[in-house]
């Protein structure tokens, strides 16, 4: 049985390594399906505050990690 939970674990893991990155990137995603259409922004700065917003969250990630290693 431990090892079946230590295979589970594993694969969540291959997906899943940092919960707090994927909580952020999908209230992101959120937040940007549920606001930016209402804006009427011109065409190309949706994608872009999309990518900025995801680029800044895995920055965040990034440096949160590297910070907790000695």
């Amino acid at each position: 049985m431990n090892f079946l939970k230590a295979v589970a674990d594993e694969l969540i893991g291959l997906f899943v390594d940092d919960g707090s990155l994927a909580a952020l990137v999908l209230v992101w995603l959120g937040v940007c399906w549920l606001l930016l259409p209402r804006l009427g922004l011109p065409s190309p700065v949706p994608p872009a505050l999309l990518f900025v917003g995801l680029v800044l969250i895995l920055s965040e990630s990034v440096v949160r990690r590297a910070g907790g290693r000695s």
